[in-house]
């Protein structure tokens, strides 16, 4: 079986869209594009360094649009992107000239690739796939990048339909700038109790 891992930039409010740049994703109005950029530091890039590492990854058909544009000539920064297998959901997407490319359709096709051999699978972007993901209970492992900032609009990484889950932190790091990069391994069911007096 396959780890099915999500890395994502958020806000201390939970906000996920466009961190990357002001016309990565303006759907809904976004003007706040490229929030990220004023905080990295060489923590920061050493921690993207390990997991720009090859392998394959499960995305959206909105942020496969956006890599597929980008990557394909950038794949100096990130080495193996255009060898990893991107598996992008979309029931309005068939072909792509970018290899290595694999089109799914349903959560069924999400479950039998988790439950393959092959590496673990990386989502980055996808908020709308990740919710998918959330409420199926398929997300082995968050790698959250939290920023010390509030936007109060945009996709968020978390929304209804969340199923309850208990997480394990398993490595922190805090950047010079106030990114906290925290790994989180899923660990079971909530527990809930009373807190003595």
């Amino acid at each position: 079986m396959r780890k099915i891992i999500v890395l994502s930039m958020i806000t201390l409010d939970g906000v996920m869209q466009a961190p990357g740049g002001p016309k990565e994703d303006t759907s809904g109005g976004f003007k706040y594009g490229g929030w990220t950029a004023p905080y990295g530091d060489e923590v920061f890039m050493k921690v993207v360094q390990k997991e720009l590492q090859p392998t394959d990854y499960l995305l959206g058909r909105k942020t496969f649009a956006i890599w597929e544009g980008y990557w394909p000539e950038h794949a100096d920064f990130w080495p193996g992107i255009n060898n990893g297998t991107k598996y992008v959901l979309s029931n309005t997407i068939e072909k792509s000239d970018w290899k290595n490319t694999v089109f799914i359709k349903t959560l069924a096709d999400i479950e039998k690739l988790k439950n393959s051999e092959g590496s673990d699978i990386q989502v980055w972007g996808s908020s709308e796939l990740i919710q998918l993901l959330l409420k199926n209970n398929l997300v082995d492992e968050l790698r959250l990048k939290i920023y010390p900032l509030t936007l109060g609009e945009g996709k968020k990484l978390f929304a209804d339909g969340t199923i309850p889950a208990a997480f394990t932190v398993t490595e922190t790091v805090v950047t010079t700038t106030g990114v906290i990069i925290a790994s989180y391994n899923r660990a079971g069911e909530v527990k809930t109790g009373t807190v003595d007096a």
